[in-house]
């Protein structure tokens, strides 16, 4: 299967990067290079673009797409949150762009195999670099009930989680639960009916929280986002674009935490704790995909864009 993605709020988010022709930006979750490939159109002879990925196939349809700007294009198999040391190697320690467009991709989800969609029957996956040896497989049959029920509740925030985790266990005791269609029917099974017949589909909150915790998504974006903010350059941007309110919740908190990261007492008349302000954010609310967009593309519904501005 082709790798096919619809770039969600792209003009929103490469108008958001403020581009500079000679400039230096990085899209760290690069998939199919949509948001890239506008990037650099807008970069002179003297810009250089940086795309990571941890996904092959994606980097092997960014670098098909992107394959027109020549020696402007680095293309880097990683994670996000080695950034720093990987562009280290290249030589650059400062940029003045970066793009996060979080998630999974269209591709993903799509391609049935590796077992991200609760509609399609396929093998437990979910592994976002396929080099990792843990998969979603292990998660289902290896926790604990204590620990499946954490992460449901924690990550898909689904008010039926101790049940899901119940009824994960008690099936997986009879044999194991080896595919998306199997883990379906047991999640099914643990939600009342007319919720089902009221609600979304069942499963969307367990596949959510089972992929979010096998990738380490939200640590990674947690713990990643004050480098991010060090290597602009002055004036340089960071646009992030969300997909739902945990991930939300993060990025707005380290914005508002790097624009104002004082932590004296209201009470004190001056600032004694000598934390400096690191920029500003630019979208006190999130941007939105228009109604247009979200006609054309449903999985861009959920989308929020926030963008910081380095001092």
């Amino acid at each position: 299967m082709a790798f096919s993605h619809t770039s969600v709020l792209l003009y929103e988010t490469v108008d958001g990067l403020d581009i500079r022709t000679d400039g230096i930006y990085v899209d760290a979750t690069l998939g199919g290079g949509g948001h890239a490939f506008e990037v650099c159109s807008r970069l002179g002879s003297k810009g250089r673009f940086i795309g990571i990925d941890q996904d092959a196939d994606a980097i092997e349809a960014a670098g098909r797409r992107l394959e027109g700007f020549g020696e402007k294009v680095t293309i880097i198999r990683s994670n996000y949150c080695d950034m720093k040391p990987r562009l280290h190697e290249i030589g650059v320690d400062r940029v003045d762009g970066i793009v996060l467009d979080l998630g999974v991709s269209s591709y993903q989800l799509d391609t049935a195999e590796r077992g991200f969609s609760y509609r399609a029957d396929a093998p437990l996956d979910m592994r976002m670099d396929q080099r990792q040896k843990m998969t979603a497989r292990d998660i289902v049959n290896g926790y604990s009930e204590a620990e499946l029920y954490r992460v449901i509740r924690d990550y898909g925030e689904d008010r039926f989680a101790k049940n899901i985790a119940k009824h994960i266990v008690t099936e997986r005791e009879k044999s194991p639960i080896e595919t998306t269609g199997q883990l379906n029917e047991i999640i099914s099974h643990a939600i009342p009916m007319k919720i089902r017949k009221t609600s979304g589909h069942p499963s969307k909150r367990t596949f959510q929280a089972i992929r979010i915790e096998l990738n380490h998504e939200l640590d990674v974006l947690k713990n990643s986002l004050d480098d991010m903010i060090d290597m602009l350059n002055p004036g340089g941007r960071i646009c992030i674009i969300t997909f739902h309110s945990l991930e939300d919740r993060i990025v707005k908190s380290a914005f508002r935490k790097n624009e104002n990261p004082c932590t004296c007492p209201s009470s004190f008349p001056v600032c004694v704790c000598g934390k400096t302000s690191k920029g500003r954010v630019v979208t006190r609310k999130p941007i939105l995909p228009t109604e247009a967009e979200m006609e054309t593309n449903s999985r861009s519904k959920s989308a929020k864009l926030r963008i910081f501005e380095r001092a």
